[in-house]
């Protein structure tokens, strides 16, 4: 009998404790001489933890990224809690994981060709943002460019829209995706085509929300569209550091990798990280001009990594192989492509500069993730986390302060539902020593990795039979159980009851 789980995006469930929250009314404006901090939240579309100069990586041209590093702190181990867009920028809004709102995989956009319009997915307008909160603390709150959480353009009510989720302002992409040049973007709410490079223009609004805003605390949040492919065409500058570039690639020796097209790619995805960080120079600029720096926190980080000839793929937690011939198919994923949970996919950039708080070169190594952003945001901004909505999070900012609480946990938790070209439903459990990934709807794909001697995920030690192996293996999905039924991961529980 097939499972009510294959098309599990087409059904009604109702999570115990989900968002069936009212919103929180707004309060008076912030008056001008506050001393609370403006907040700049700076995102970008998949960029890989190795992809800029100060996470070690060389190759990358990114002064500066690198320079907001050396001012602030950055965070080695920043994990996500998906690996795709959607998801991935669902559980940052709400500090949830994404399937508590049934948002599992990539939404697509009118025009995609998996676009189904009696399909409706979106974030939940009953779901409390930390926008939301901040707007309603007295903040000027905007949003310049990629949300990615369900098309409103289809909508009258425009349930879906960034306003409904607490952005008094929004100019940016209707959808998950555009062109590197050229785009039509959401400005005054209506659609219209511009001309120029998107990172270009998207910085030129952004530019803009600062100057009309520079008297009150303001929460802007600048999504970059870059470095999601398409890459090319950049500015001349930004290309000129790859032009002669023959890059050193992470696993040559990877049986039939395709090692021209990983240099290729290579170089147009450094072109548009270097395009970003150009434009983040242009930002950090103005707070400069305006007198703003000091009275201004930067946080600098990513929807998810990125793979590049790693393991023998490419792309992020929808993978592809980037070898020929592709390695044999498995039932439910199509020929080509790799579900995955490996590190480059679930790790991100992160970096935090908080004049007169953070101590400037600052490195952590603490696992955090993408969840504990929304209360830090909070405690930033001194204002209070909502009582009508579950916040899963904890706030970095005991560890940016240098005191790191005793019990602060190491481990992390994942969750990946591929339905889009394929059918992973995975989930991953994380040690600083192991890492285990289920995979519900096929697990002879699951995998088993000793980060303590294995950080790279090259040795899958699923099938070993020793004790010590055997004891892992049970552990950590004593601890994937616990955080599903943790979550009320109702769908993937049914499955497993199945099997």
């Amino acid at each position: 009998m097939q499972s009510s789980l294959v098309k599990f995006p087409q059904r009604i469930v109702l999570l115990g404790m989900l968002v069936l929250f009212p919103k929180t009314m707004s309060m008076a404006a912030e008056p001008i001489d506050s001393p609370r901090p403006n907040i700049l939240f700076v995102y970008t579309d998949d960029q890989a933890p190795w992809g800029f100069g100060a996470s070690g990586y060389e190759q990358a041209y990114t002064p500066n990224m690198d320079k907001l590093a050396s001012e602030g702190a950055r965070l080695e181990n920043s994990f996500v809690t998906t690996p795709v867009c959607s998801p991935a920028r669902a559980s940052l809004l709400t500090s949830r994981y994404a399937s508590e709102y049934e948002i599992y995989d990539f939404i697509p956009h009118p025009g995609h060709k998996l676009y189904d319009p009696d399909q409706e997915v979106g974030l939940d307008p009953r779901s409390v943002t930390f926008a939301e909160v901040l707007r309603d603390s007295g903040y000027k709150t905007g949003l310049v460019g990629k949300f990615h959480l369900g098309d409103w353009t289809q909508t009258v009510n425009k349930k879906y829209h960034p306003h409904t989720h607490g952005y008094d302002y929004f100019m940016g992409l209707t959808g998950g995706g555009t062109s590197p040049v050229d785009p039509p973007l959401e400005k005054n709410g209506k659609v219209q085509q511009f001309t120029g490079l998107t990172t270009d223009i998207l910085t030129d609004h952004a530019l803009e929300f600062i100057r009309d805003n520079e008297q009150a605390p303001f929460l802007l949040s600048l999504h970059y569209r870059a470095p999601h492919a398409k890459w090319l065409p950049v500015a001349d500058e930004d290309w000129a550091p790859y032009a002669e570039l023959n890059p050193e690639i992470p696993n040559p020796d990877y049986p039939n990798l395709q090692t021209g097209l990983v240099k290729k790619k290579t170089r147009e995805y450094l072109a548009s990280i270097s395009g970003v960080d150009r434009n983040l120079g242009r930002v950090l600029d103005l707070l400069d001009e305006l007198n703003l720096r000091e009275k201004t926190v930067v946080i600098f980080t990513s929807d998810h990594g990125y793979n590049m000839g790693h393991n023998g793929i490419t792309h992020k937690g929808n993978g592809s192989w980037i070898v020929k011939p592709y390695p044999p198919t498995t039932k439910y994923v199509e020929s080509g492509r790799r579900p995955n949970m490996y590190d480059n996919s679930l790790k991100v950039p992160a970096i935090i500069r908080w004049p007169g708080v953070v101590k400037p070169g600052t490195v952590i190594d603490d696992t955090t993730t993408s969840l504990d952003w929304y209360p830090t945001l909070v405690e930033i901004a001194d204002a209070t986390l909502p009582t009508d909505h579950l916040v899963r999070g904890r706030s970095l900012v005991p560890l940016l302060k240098g005191n790191r609480p005793a019990d602060w946990d190491q481990d992390y938790y994942g969750e990946y539902s591929m339905i889009n070209y394929s059918q992973a439903y995975m989930r991953c459990y994380r040690t600083r020593e192991w890492k285990l990934i289920r995979d519900f709807r096929d697990p002879s794909r699951d995998e088993l990795y000793h980060l303590a001697v294995d950080p790279n995920e090259t040795t899958n030690l699923i099938d070993k039979e020793s004790p010590q192996i055997q004891a892992v293996i049970s552990e950590l999905t004593e601890r994937i159980q616990a955080k599903m039924r943790e979550v009320g991961d109702d769908l993937v529980m049914e499955l497993t009851q199945e099997q």
